[in-house]
């Protein structure tokens, strides 16, 4: 083998790395499939998204009773195990 030959490389992509005119006819069958797939999920999560957001927005609290100050918790009585000498 010779270092300073290289192998050529089957590639979609030229010596810029652009594509080229076969990679394009390569996925020119699946754009329009590829298109309508992405549509379709952006539909259904657009619609789980607008579903969520319209069922929380329902909730009602007016069964909650809100109380009017906080109430301060009950004081304990003071008790101290440590003996004064």
């Amino acid at each position: 083998m010779v270092l300073g030959r290289r192998l050529p490389q089957s590639s979609y992509y030229d010596q810029k790395n652009r594509p080229s005119a076969s990679l394009y006819r390569a996925r020119q069958p699946y754009l329009v499939k590829n298109a309508i797939t992405g549509l379709c999920i952006f539909a259904f999560v657009a619609g789980v998204y607008t579903f969520t957001i319209r069922a929380v927005g329902q909730d009602d609290f007016s069964d909650v009773t809100v109380p009017d100050a906080p109430v301060k918790p009950a004081q304990a009585p003071h008790m101290s195990t440590v003996k004064g000498a």
